[in-house]
């Protein structure tokens, strides 16, 4: 970097962090309108002032003035007659916003990602004491926000695409519409909506849900009941390495986790143990680059946020770990795989902006 060149890259690094501070606090001002229902009674309302909403949503005036003012300074909200009084104005939710903050089952349905990145932000405490010490920050202290977030932000998807995901698998789609009933495993289900999924996509299929978080596992049987499907999508509070389940199951899956594993090979070992004579076992994880490089892009940039904050303090938090990070490139998968015990991983030919997918190869 020359003399000249200097100050300009120092300016344009200024006004990037001064422009990234506001859409962190944008984020954060997501999260309480998602959090304490302000969007929701905005919309149902239609237009409302700032007392009316706050008698709707159950909150305080003041603060809810405040922030329907900053919603509307920073165009995720509009306002009639900004120059009104400021307790007259009359906010609502524009057209097509209503879909990205509103709408569960809606794939651009993006509220929980600000619920998601506020959780990843609650133990940086003790994220500081493991970068300083070692070891990691277990998944349960990251708590309901983190927990939540990655079960709505990833529920339309599952919901709306695993159909097409689980297609991509030679003679699977049949297998599972067949007589008897076929098995699923979900390893590492979180909150269950894949499980879910699977199991909605599928009517004959029996699907069973693995997680060693009992937080998860306690919402995942609540979510499956809620959904009518409680009598083919069963929960279970381990981590599925019993030899009793060895050989029971058709498809073994496992859905944005093995790079959250301290312990890959041993985790992939157990998938080649559980899958039946002919089964399929299908990883989904982050669509990162093949390779380093730096700088890198957008997406690149967003896995290593997660990485830095939580995927690889939560994969460091058992010892021995193999420390992976959320940026798993496909050679490090292919890697644990073989080392499992599995013949090769094939990436599937599945389309999507946020993971890729893969078969291993018995």
């Amino acid at each position: 970097m020359t003399a000249t060149t200097a100050p300009a890259a120092s300016t344009a690094l200024a006004e990037r962090i001064f422009n990234a501070s506001i859409a962190t606090m944008e984020i954060a001002s997501i999260y309480l309108g998602d959090r304490l229902g302000l969007y929701e009674a905005l919309a149902e309302l239609g237009e409302a002032t700032p007392g009316q909403l706050a008698v709707r949503a159950g909150a305080h005036e003041r603060y809810v003035r405040e922030w329907l003012e900053q919603q509307a300074a920073s165009a995720l909200l509009t306002v009639d007659a900004p120059d009104a009084a400021p307790d007259a104005r009359r906010y609502r939710v524009p057209e097509g916003h209503a879909e990205t903050l509103l709408d569960r089952d809606s794939l651009n349905y993006m509220a929980p990602l600000a619920q998601l990145t506020v959780g990843v932000l609650g133990p940086l405490p003790a994220l500081l004491r493991a970068y300083r010490e070692g070891g990691g920050v277990p998944y349960s202290e990251y708590g309901a926000d983190t927990r939540q977030g990655i079960a709505f932000l990833n529920r339309p998807m599952f919901l709306n695409q695993l159909g097409g995901w689980l297609a991509a698998l030679p003679g699977l789609d049949a297998r599972l519409r067949a007589s008897p009933a076929a098995r699923v495993a979900d390893l590492a289900c979180g909150t269950g909506w894949s499980s879910i999924a699977i199991a909605r996509a599928y009517p004959d299929a029996l699907v069973e849900g693995f997680d060693v978080d009992a937080a998860s596992i306690e919402e995942a049987r609540a979510n499956a009941a809620a959904e009518g499907l409680a009598d083919r999508a069963s929960f279970h509070v381990q981590d599925a390495s019993d030899p009793a389940l060895a050989g029971r199951y058709d498809l073994v899956t496992i859905f944005e986790a093995v790079h959250d594993m301290a312990r890959p090979v041993e985790a992939l070992a157990t998938v080649r143990r559980l899958l039946a004579e002919g089964g399929s076992a299908l990883v989904a994880d982050e669509r990162v680059a093949e390779r380093f490089a730096a700088p890198g892009d957008e997406l690149e940039r967003f896995n290593y946020g997660w990485s830095i904050l939580h995927c690889l303090a939560v994969g460091m938090a058992d010892s021995p770990s193999a420390g992976t990070g959320t940026c798993m490139r496909p050679d490090t998968l292919r890697g644990y795989a073989v080392e499992a015990g599995f013949a090769d991983v094939e990436v599937l030919p599945v389309e999507h902006d946020f993971w890729r997918f893969y078969r291993l190869v018995p």
